[in-house]
Formats: structure tokens, C-alpha cells, sequence
């Protein structure tokens, strides 16, 4: 089948057994040959084929509401919603989100980006159906990773409570990124091997209410009988206390039993699971025999072989050069210990974990969980080093603030994909830590201008004792400079002259350095000289350097890939403002107050006016202005 011919979903509804098979495989060829192109999440796609299809032929989309948990699981329902045509632009510049994006299809009625919100956002859709007297179905699809998060676990609470008619599809497939852990893990483990309780419970009543004259009693009798099966054959029966009735496991790969199951729920009042067990990667063999989470989500691939196609790089990536350097110290520290939620892969520390087991912890998608865990390890005079991503520590706000900060425990925050991130767009972009951390009392910041600083940044957190001390970095590689042997710390709060020059100050740090010399080198050429400082103390700021370039009245530029609200130029503003300064002339330039889209990095900054030649149009004009005023 042609899938770009698709418009919407309700074709699925005529299809014979057959044809949903070839359906099925058709979208499996497409996702492999289209995704070895564009990269993508291919694992989790593979594995929900059946399950969407499935969900498209028994409920009615948009009108019932199909919520993906975590998104990265629906590009078959975009397939299925007729945007298969726009696959060859998935997650590219102005092109097809990887994630359901409410402007691109009436069928994406919710966006997900991170996990465990479903639950919470059927709950509201279900609770609005139900005031304004609606008829329709509301059906959230949440992983079993997902699950693990603390918001899915209160919205379950909430909804077996409230009784609510909602549907929960429960998609087993045993992973999120990397293995799950914890005891829901265990329970869901639990059911797999408790086959279809569910069944025998129903033939068991139906035998019973057969015999004559006393099979209704009996029947009733013997509901004690049944929920002692229940406990027996089902251990915990964790869902149906929380109030849900419990269907599965069934196969999510089997269109029969998947829509006998959904019809099933369809006719049940209340709140029902469904116990959903498919396989990651399914019809591809690479994504399939993945264990540790590499097919989860990936660049461009060789079909034939799954080797992947890599772009040439200089030096070690970001995330294995700190979480390395943090295992070369645990050698050394027994008090260090390392902490992840859920990106043990991500975040490079599969080798700390094989070399310290008992010193590693993976919490699963908890992120709130793993931040005050931290502290409660910093409390009891360990060392941890909490490796989070930076959209994820966003999650982690409040437990910051209260459980770390105002405790001023030492924690060492590694905040991972720091500043734009490219293909994964809005709800990944690690734009907003510098602004939400500043204002917290206690906590040190800082990002180094390459992998070699980098070292040293992470030895300077260990040794740090005054607090938390948080350390940027940027995905991706670093720049394959030349790395010292033995590692310093870096006195905190100073900042590095780079390159002198009479007319401008450029105040950055980290990935916008490259930019600042480029536009430097842009202006030598008009004969304008500016300093260009590595301010890697984003706090504190090195107010030693700021008086001396307050006093000297040059024009003092700030560039940060991060918002400008709240950011590290505002902070410059602040500390003028606090010292009664206000000859010197200050431009900031950063990201603005908007959401980002996804595409490259490169392509993201050309947007925004961040590249070399705006910081140009932006010191010369300062310059200009400076002069200006010299004048009057």
C-alpha cells in the first residue's frame, strides 16, 4: 500500500485480517527505510505497529482521544492521520515533529515530549467530556517507563478514586530508554507471567451461574473464591486496588485478541488498564535484539547491517568526558556516587556502573525522586553526582530549590544537553536551567569553553564543599583540543581573558566562544579590536572583571545559548544595576522569549539572529553609540 495516499484513519475500519497484516508491514518497511535517512525513534515505533493500527479500527480519532505517552511512540499514528508524505522531513528544519504536535493534525490532541503526563491530561479531557455531556472515548497510551514517574502514579490514584471512564493502554515492552528498574517494574513483571486471569475468572462465573436453580448464589458465594485466585494467580493486583479493572497481559502484536480486548473495554463503566505487552524494534533485527536502549532512538543507519552513520568528530562526546572524569575521581573518593533517571546510555555511565555497582543508581523516570535522593546521600556526607539532562532537571525545580538549596548540600549537578539540541526541538532544548538555577541562593554555575576546562570543572565540583555546583554542557562532541594529564580546580568565580582588545568587551561562555572569535575576526577587518572573556562563572559572576570593564566605559556585549530572561546578560544588568553603574553600554544576545523549534542547531541559531554577524552588527553598533556619547 502507497501509505502517502492516506488522509485519515477511518479506512482501517473495512480491512479483512489480511490486509491489516499487510499494513502492518508495510508501515514497518517504511518506518526502517525512511528513519535510515532522517534518524529517529525507531525502536519504540517498531513495537507499537499492531498496537495503533489496532487503536485507529476500534475507536473514532480525533473525535475519541488518542494521547501518546511518551510522543516519540507515534509516528505510525501520524502515518495513520496522512502525513506520511512528510516523513522525509521528520524532525528537520520547518518539517515533521518526532513528537504529536497539536498544529500539524486535529488527531494529535495532546503533546508529549516528556513522560508520565498522559494520565493527568486524559483525566481533564474525560472530566470536560463528562460536564458538557459528551459521548466519546478518552484513551491515553503511556509506556512502561513512563509509568514510573511520579505524576502518572498520582493521576492513577486520582482516576480510580473518581471512578472516571478512561481507558488506559498500558504498552509493556519491558524498557523505556535503558531497562527499567524498581518494584512497579517487578509487579508488571508479575502479570506478564500471570496469563489471562481475566479469562479463566470470566469462564469460571459463567460455569457457575449455569447451574440450576442455585448458580446465582453460587456465583455470588464464590466472588470471595475468585478474588482469592486473584491474589493467588495475580500477585498484588496493584491496578484494580487502585481502583481500575484490569485487562492482560494480551499480545500487542495480535490484531485479534488486541481488538477483542479494546471492544472489550469499550463495554466496561469505570477506569480500565490494559495490559499491552509488545516488543521494542519488532520486524528489524538490530532494534530487536537491543538491550541497553542504543535503538531507542538514533541517527541515519545502514538498513542491511544497523551500522550507524556517524558524522566525523574531533573529540570525545561531552557526556562520556564528565561522567569518565567523575569515574577516574570515584577511584580515588569511595563517597562518590553517581545518579541517573532513566540515561544511564544518554549520560555515559555505563562504565562507572560495571566498574562501581553498588556506588550507581539508575531511579528510573524520576526525576524529582533522583534530585532529592541526592541530596539525602550529600546529608549523610556522600558525594553524589546527579547526571540529569537539562530538560529533565526543569522537572526537578522544587526539589532543587528546597531539598538542595536551601539546604546548601553538596551536590554535584552534571546538566547534560545544555542549550539547543537540535532534531529533538521544544520540549528538549536545555535553554532555561541557567534561568530557573540563578536565583537560587547558594548554587554555583559554570560551563567551560572545551572538554579540557571540562576536566577541570568536574575536579572543581568534587572538591567543592561550599554547596551545590552545577556544571553545563553541551550535547554533542568537544572540540578535540589537547587535555592535560593531571586535574586542578578552578578558584570559583573567575572568569579568563581570552583575547585582549581596546574598543568592546564580548562577555561568553561555552558554545557561543566559537561565535564571539568568528565575529571578532569579522571585525579585525574593519579595525575594530574587541576582548573576548570566557565568563565560565555563571555564577557567581567575577565582579573583579566587571568593575575593571565598568570603569574602562568600553561597550560590553553578552552572548548566551540560553533565554535572555532571567539569564546570565541579565545578571550583568543586575550587578551594574547593583553598583550604581550606568554609563557602561550593554547588549545581551541569547535566545528569545519563544519557543524553539526543532531542526539543526546550526539552522536554530540562523533563526534567532544568533551567528556571527549579528554579534557584529551588535558590538559596532554599541561602539558607535559609545562614541556617540563621548561626544555630547
Amino acid at each position: 500500500m502507497d501509505l502517502t495516499t492516506i488522509t485519515n484513519p477511518s479506512f482501517i475500519k473495512e480491512l479483512d485480517k489480511d490486509q491489516l497484516l499487510d499494513l502492518a508491514q508495510d508501515i514497518r518497511h517504511f518506518l526502517i527505510e525512511n528513519l535510515s535517512v532522517t534518524g529517529g525513534h525507531i525502536g519504540p515505533n517498531l513495537g507499537v505497529v499492531e498496537l495503533t493500527i489496532a487503536l485507529h479500527r476500534t475507536f473514532n480519532s480525533p473525535t475519541d482521544k488518542i494521547l501518546w505517552d511518551v510522543g516519540h511512540q507515534s509516528y505510525v499514528h501520524k502515518i495513520l492521520t496522512g502525513r506520511a508524505g512528510e516523513f522525509d522531513s521528520l524532525r528537520k528544519y520547518k518539517g515533521l515533529s518526532g513528537f504529536p504536535k497539536r498544529a500539524e493534525s486535529e488527531h494529535d490532541v495532546w503533546e508529549t515530549g516528556h513522560s508520565s503526563t498522559s494520565l493527568s491530561a486524559a483525566m481533564g479531557m474525560a472530566i470536560a467530556r463528562d460536564i458538557k455531556k459528551e459521548k466519546n472515548y478518552v484513551i491515553p497510551v503511556i509506556g512502561d517507563g513512563a509509568l514510573t514517574g511520579g505524576m502518572a502514579l498520582e493521576a492513577l490514584n486520582h482516576i480510580g478514586h473518581e471512578k472516571t471512564d478512561i481507558t488506559v493502554i498500558l504498552n509493556d515492552n519491558e524498557m523505556s530508554i535503558a531497562p527499567n528498574v524498581g518494584a512497579l517494574h517487578s509487579i508488571l513483571g508479575k502479570l506478564r507471567t500471570a496469563g489471562k486471569y481475566n479469562n479463566v475468572k470470566d469462564e469460571l462465573e459463567f460455569l457457575m451461574r449455569k447451574i440450576p436453580a442455585v448458580g446465582g448464589r453460587v456465583a455470588t458465594a464464590a466472588e470471595r473464591v475468585k478474588d482469592s485466585l486473584k491474589y493467588l494467580v495475580v500477585n498484588g493486583v496493584f491496578f484494580e486496588e487502585l481502583g481500575f479493572t484490569y485487562l492482560g497481559p494480551i499480545d500487542g502484536h495480535d490484531f485479534a485478541e488486541l481488538e477483542r480486548s479494546l471492544q472489550y473495554a469499550k463495554k466496561m463503566d469505570g477506569p480500565v488498564l490494559l495490559h499491552v505487552i509488545t516488543k521494542k524494534g519488532k520486524g528489524y533485527s538490530p532494534a530487536e535484539m537491543d538491550k541497553v536502549g542504543t535503538w531507542h532512538g538514533t541517527g541515519p543507519y545502514k538498513i542491511e547491517t544497523g551500522d550507524f552513520v556517524k558524522s566525523p568528530t574531533k573529540g570525545p562526546a561531552w557526556s562520556a568526558l564528565v561522567s569518565e572524569t567523575v569515574r577516574k575521581l570515584a577511584r580515588e573518593d569511595r563517597r562518590i556516587v553517581a545518579i541517573t533517571p532513566a540515561m544511564p546510555v544518554g549520560s555515559k555511565l555505563e562504565s562507572f556502573a560495571a566498574e562501581f555497582p553498588d556506588r550507581f543508581f539508575d531511579v528510573g523516570i524520576a526525576e524529582q525522586h533522583a534530585t532529592t535522593m541526592a541530596a539525602g546521600l550529600a546529608a549523610a556526607g556522600m558525594k553524589p553526582f546527579l547526571a540529569i539532562y537539562s530538560t529533565f532537571l526543569q522537572r526537578s525545580y522544587d526539589q532543587m530549590l528546597h531539598d538542595i538549596a536551601r539546604q546548601n548540600l553538596n551536590v554535584f549537578i552534571g546538566i547534560d544537553r545544555s542549550g539547543l539540541v537540535g532534531a529533538d526541538g521544544e520540549t528538549h532544548h536545555g535553554i532555561y536551567d541557567i534561568a530557573f538555577l540563578r536565583h537560587m541562593p547558594n548554587v554555583v554555575i559554570m560551563m567551560p569553553k572545551d572538554e579540557n576546562e571540562g576536566q577541570h570543572m568536574v575536579k572543581t565540583a568534587i572538591d567543592y564543599t561550599d554547596g551545590p555546583i552545577a556544571l553545563r554542557f553541551p550535547r554533542g562532541n568537544g572540540y578535540g583540543v589537547m587535555m592535560d594529564e593531571d586535574l586542578h580546580t578552578i578558584p570559583i568565580g573567575t572568569w579568563e581573558v581570552l583575547k585582549e582588545g581596546k574598543d568592546a568587551t564580548i562577555l561568553t561562555f561555552g558554545t557561543t566562544i566559537p561565535m564571539a572569535f568568528a565575529a571578532a575576526e569579522q571585525m579585525k577587518q574593519q579595525g575594530i579590536d574587541v576582548s573576548i572573556v570566557n565568563a565560565r562563572f555563571i555564577k557567581p559572576l567575577d565582579t573583579d572583571v566587571l568593575d575593571e570593564l565598568f570603569a574602562s566605559g568600553k561597550p560590553i556585549i553578552t552572548i548566551e545559548e540560553a533565554v535572555l530572561a532571567g539569564g546570565f546578560g541579565s545578571a550583568v544588568l543586575e550587578y551594574a544595576e547593583q553598583v550604581n553603574h550606568t554609563h557602561t553600554i550593554i547588549e545581551r544576545i541569547g535566545i528569545p522569549d519563544d519557543f524553539i523549534e526543532h531542526g539543526s542547531v546550526e539552522e536554530l541559531l540562523k533563526e534567532i539572529y544568533m551567528t556571527p554577524d549579528h554579534v557584529v552588527e551588535v558590538t559596532t553598533a554599541a561602539i558607535a553609540q559609545a562614541a556617540e556619547r563621548e561626544t555630547v
